[in-house]
């Protein structure tokens, strides 16, 4: 996505301007209230020293300066590239040890969350079973109980192949009955219940098959008793285990984090590596550094900003300077070219400038960190679901619901958070029109000031430079 359709997305209007004579065209920036570009080209000067006048400059009037781009090219033969990608690689070893690690012990966390999810499965059973134990035994239901049943003959009994289950000994044994038996029985709180059930049927049924039936009953009810323990206790330590793993998870993220921004300054600007004033024959870099500068004053519920936004532009030679026996450095020798753009922006408007160079950074050198972020984000809302049940079973206690403070009214009650009362919403609308107003007014007019006092700024600052510089002023 290039920078035009970025503008587009945040919503902010185009800056067009006389790019070569006679014709205009769009620069990539957003309409500024005053712009001023200046050329600076010597054989002699460095240019490190006109970039911290300006800074400093700018200090004097601004209390608030941010830089939101550092970046930098070189071309291939350059001294500054092998430099370069030498300490890259170094990074980028780092940083592939870490994902590898991040990368298994996300694999690890689908595997502990399908396997919390089949526990959960089970779980339904067993307490769907158990909730039944509170009604008369003449009127439980017996859905829950026959699946766990089934999965007692066929997992611990061994199903039909096997001569001592339910159905073997009906084939085998001829008690064709017994399943049936078996299966209809109902959810039984007690022994005593499984004996009075199994004696109540003694004036149908062969005396041999009730025998039969209660060492099946017994078995089950035994069986489903412990498993049921074991369910909850694994159910507590994967979710112990879980939290644990996902903390884990979260530390390497942070751990990832400084070497992909180092990663990331220290990868070439691609799209500098493609410009004409960059050859790779030649010892030759580009910088590009953008600056925002600006005062803010609360105004309404938010805030005002008179901005200055400053871009340089270098395409310089890098030249070693020898400054005692010891100690060598590289000092940027070439053309700059120094734009300055005044704004009169909002927090929110602020912020969004800020996101829309955040996304033109990852579009242009990558973000590997968006990658580990949609993994864990394809588990869905049944991580979230688990991690809370997690923190609240560490914490031994679930959050005070806070008490009503009125009587809720019929309408309250049947709608909730959806219904507010004819009055109430009247005067919210009325006093949210006139405070809105309020806010706008106050909003214009502290910007306005701002906005006048950025362009002062920037105006002298341009002005001076030419000056200190011994360029024609007026």
């Amino acid at each position: 996505m290039d920078r035009l359709k970025l503008l587009e997305e945040f919503g902010f209007k185009k800056e067009v301007t006389e790019i070569i004579p006679g014709e205009h065209g769009p620069t990539g920036f957003p309409a500024p209230k005053k712009s001023y570009t200046l050329f600076l080209e010597s054989s002699e000067l460095a240019l490190e020293a006109p970039y911290y006048w300006i800074l400093d400059t700018l200090k004097m009037s601004f209390p608030i300066v941010e830089k939101l781009e550092d970046s930098f090219a070189a071309s291939e033969y350059s001294a500054f590239f092998g430099g370069a990608q030498q300490k890259l690689g170094a990074q980028q070893d780092k940083i592939s040890q870490y994902l590898a690690a991040t990368g298994k012990m996300i694999k690890e966390l689908f595997q502990m969350v399908r396997e919390l999810r089949i526990i959960d499965e089970r779980l339904k059973y067993y307490d769907g079973a158990e909730n039944e134990l509170k009604r008369d035994i003449d009127q439980r239901e017996k859905g829950s109980e026959i699946t766990l049943k089934g999965m007692f003959v066929d997992l611990v009994q061994g199903g039909g192949k096997s001569a001592a289950s339910v159905y073997g000994m009906s084939r085998e044994l001829e008690f064709v009955t017994l399943p049936d038996l078996f299966f209809d029985a109902p959810v039984f709180k007690n022994q005593r219940e499984l004996e009075n059930h199994v004696k109540n049927l003694g004036k149908d049924f062969n005396q041999n098959v009730l025998r039969v039936l209660i060492r099946h009953l017994t078995q089950f009810k035994q069986w489903k008793e412990q498993t049921a323990k074991e369910h909850r206790s694994r159910q507590r330590f994967m979710l112990s285990y879980l939290l644990q793993h996902f903390e884990i998870i979260k530390m390497y993220i942070n751990w990832i984090r400084p070497y992909l921004r180092q990663a990331s300054k220290l990868t070439l600007k691609q799209t500098s590596m493609q410009s004409p004033d960059l050859v790779g024959a030649f010892e030759g870099s580009m910088i590009d550094v953008e600056l925002l500068a600006r005062q803010r004053m609360e105004a309404g519920n938010s805030g005002a900003n008179g901005c200055v936004l400053i871009t340089f532009q270098f395409r310089t030679r890098p030249d070693l300077k020898v400054y005692n026996e010891y100690q060598r450095g590289a000092v940027h020798v070439g053309r700059m070219q120094f734009d300055l753009r005044v704004y009169g922006w909002t927090d929110k408007e602020v912020e969004k400038y800020k996101q829309l160079k955040i996304k033109e950074m990852f579009e242009l050198m990558g973000d590997v960190s968006k990658s580990v972020e949609t993994a864990m984000s394809s588990l869905g809302q049944e991580l979230d679901l688990y991690l809370e049940k997690a923190r609240q079973m560490a914490e031994g206690k679930k959050e005070a619901q806070p008490e009503p403070t009125a009587k809720p009214t019929l309408m309250s009650r049947l709608f909730g958070d959806f219904y507010t009362p004819r009055q109430q919403k009247e005067m919210a609308k009325s006093l949210s029109a006139r405070e809105i107003k309020k806010q706008d007014a106050e909003l214009n007019e502290k910007m306005g000031g701002l906005v006048d006092k950025a362009k002062a700024a920037g105006w002298a600052t341009f002005n001076n430079f030419k000056k200190s510089n011994g360029m024609v002023t007026w």
